[in-house]
C-alpha cells in the first residue's frame, strides 16, 4: 500500500430518520477499532452531499474495518477512501463505496493556482 497514509469512511444519514442507526454503527465501531471519530455533521459539509460522519483509520485496520462496514451498515451509504494527499483522487478515483453512490460536490476540493 504504498503511498497510503491513512483512510477515511464516511457514514451518511438523513438527521430526520438513519441518525440513530448511525449512532448504533458508531458506538459499535469505536468499541471494536482503533480509529478516530469524527464530529457529526447533520448539513452539507466539504463535498459531501448530506450528514455524515467521518472516521479516520489506518492501512493496520483497513481489512477488518472494511469488511465491519459492509456487513453492519444496516442500509447506510458509506465512502470509503485512501489518504495519499491527492484529495480529489482520493475522493474521485479511488474510492470504494457502500451502498449508494453519492454525487459528491469535487470542486470544493480543488486547490484555486
Amino acid at each position: 500500500m504504498d503511498g497510503i497514509h491513512g483512510w477515511h469512511a464516511h457514514v451518511y444519514y438523513d438527521p430526520a430518520t438513519t441518525r440513530s442507526t448511525a449512532e448504533q454503527l458508531r458506538a459499535q465501531i469505536g468499541a471494536r477499532f482503533n480509529v478516530v471519530l469524527g464530529r457529526w455533521h447533520d448539513v452539507k459539509v466539504g463535498p459531501h452531499p448530506q450528514a455524515m460522519y467521518q472516521i479516520a483509520f489506518g492501512n493496520d485496520v483497513f481489512s477488518e474495518l472494511v469488511a465491519f462496514l459492509a456487513l453492519n451498515r444496516s442500509g447506510l451509504t458509506i465512502l470509503v477512501h485512501p489518504e495519499t494527499g491527492d484529495e480529489v483522487a482520493d475522493h474521485q478515483d479511488h474510492s470504494i463505496w457502500m451502498g449508494d453512490v453519492l454525487e459528491l460536490n469535487i470542486s470544493v476540493l480543488r486547490k484555486s493556482p
